[in-house]
């Protein structure tokens, strides 16, 4: 008999452990695996679908939804292909970005949770964050990929909505290095429609990236301090650097705080405050989008 995709969404489930994902294997756990409620979850589905799924009464999930699967059970490139096949999709063409979050980033996530930490695309589409990202920054789940992209909330030329609370930095060598990102992207990735959209809006609608991009602006992204003005806690003051996957498109915005310090003790009562966990990635759900 073929293999149908709930059948394989139920290997790939049972072989990961919460371990895998930072969360904690409790004696007496009946589950091998990880639970049904755990994947959903981690992919920002609903529990109900995730079984509807996996029992074959759901057969047309959408390509955000696979692709947010594949993340969240941490497959192999080729296997997240033979889900898009699964679900009668075509597996992402080469010359288009990939929103695939390589396995070992994922576990590097997991045991980060103590960080502020959220993975971008090569377009700049927040695709996972920590739990601690979300209790600083504000949760971004609740916005399509399309609004919880960092280029077009950085340029928006009106009240976008996407910004919990202010974030502070001196100067302004980000938006250059956006904009610099963007033209790579652009000629790495020339068959990406959405790319191609995204800097034809941004170029109709935000003069300062169509300056930046007439110029040709270059800027590499360097370490900064920026300050995050908390509704809670007030300003808490970070450490932010961007980190680049090698073999992958894939960076990671890292916020940190000295040990010990007030800001620390800041950070640490928002992780506990927010409810959020602090033991693995985080992947849609509700709540906003503040730009690193």
């Amino acid at each position: 008999m073929d293999e149908t995709l709930g059948t394989a969404l139920r290997r790939w489930r049972d072989r990961l452990s919460p371990t895998d994902i930072g969360r904690p294997s409790r004696p007496g756990r009946r589950a091998a695996g990880l639970r049904r409620e755990e994947l959903a979850d981690l992919a920002g589905l609903s529990v109900d679908y995730v079984v509807r799924l996996e029992q074959g009464r759901a057969t047309s999930p959408s390509a955000q939804v696979v692709a947010s699967l594949a993340r969240a059970l941490q497959l192999q490139p080729v296997e997240r292909d033979y889900a898009y096949r699964l679900a009668g999709l075509l597996p992402p063409q080469e010359g288009t970005i990939s929103t695939h979050v390589p396995a070992g980033v994922q576990r590097m996530l997991a045991r980060l949770g103590e960080f502020p930490v959220g993975v971008f695309s090569a377009d700049w589409t927040l695709l996972s964050w920590t739990p601690s990202w979300a209790a600083l920054l504000g949760d971004p789940g609740a916005r399509p990929p399309a609004e919880r992209n960092l280029v077009r909330a950085v340029f928006a030329t009106g009240p976008s909505g996407l910004a919990a609370w202010p974030v502070l930095q001196e100067g302004d060598v980000l938006r250059p290095a956006l904009v610099a990102d963007l033209r790579t992207a652009l000629v790495t990735y020339p068959r990406d429609r959405d790319l191609i959209g995204l800097v034809e809006e941004l170029r109709s609608t935000s003069a300062e990236f169509a300056r930046l991009w007439a110029e040709g602006a270059v800027g590499p992204h360097v370490s900064a301090r920026k300050t995050v003005l908390h509704p809670q806690v007030g300003e808490v003051t970070c450490d932010c650097d961007v980190l680049t996957v090698p073999g992958c498109d894939i960076r990671l915005v890292v916020y940190t705080v000295a040990a010990g310090s007030a800001d620390a003790e800041k950070l640490e009562f928002l992780r506990v405050t927010s409810g959020v966990r602090t033991d693995g990635p985080s992947s849609p759900g509700p709540g906003l989008f503040s730009a690193p």
